[in-house]
């Protein structure tokens, strides 16, 4: 059950390091950068699961779903491809939304494996799992969006500010 508190050290912690160094030698800190660093971190983590627990993994997903286990091995490839994406900046953008996307649609196989108590990772808890999950989920998506989605300084409500042209008048 300590995998939850592993993904949130792992999420948060190069984010914490800049803001206190940031902090301390009064330089500007780039608290995108550094929350992609942890972004990256925690998909590498859960990449390797995917290679290190391929067997308990696999019976996370339904009997009915076909190639559990290379769908299992294919996903750890996809986090890995995640986790490069948050390291290079122009990258970033598609990763996050990536990122969100998977996230997403990885939660029905958390939700099958608690409700089958499946012996992984806190599954075995039975739904009471989904407590903890369910708001790990949200918080890593939400993460996701702050640091990589987002745009700062662009009103949702106006578009983006780059897709205007200059208006030119002709004589």
């Amino acid at each position: 059950m300590t995998t939850p508190i592993v993904m949130l050290v792992l999420m948060l912690a190069p984010y914490l390091v800049f803001r206190l160094v940031s902090m301390a030698t009064h330089r500007d800190f780039d608290d995108r950068k550094a929350a992609s660093i942890g972004l990256s971190l925690l998909f590498i983590f859960t990449g390797v699961g995917h290679f290190i627990d391929t067997g308990s993994m696999s019976q996370m997903l339904p009997p009915w779903v076909p190639a559990r286990v290379l769908l299992i091995y294919l996903t750890g490839v996809l986090e890995f491809g995640i986790a490069v994406g948050f390291l290079v900046g122009r990258f970033r953008y598609f990763a996050g939304w990536v990122a969100a996307a998977v996230l997403i649609l990885f939660f029905p196989g958390n939700i099958y494996a608690a409700i089958n108590h499946i012996p992984m990772g806190g599954h075995a808890w039975g739904p009471v799992y989904l407590l903890i999950r369910a708001p790990l989920q949200a918080i890593i998506i939400l993460w996701v969006y702050w640091f990589t989605i987002r745009q700062p300084g662009v009103d949702p409500n106006e578009g983006n500010p780059a897709d205007a042209l200059p208006l030119q008048i002709q004589n």
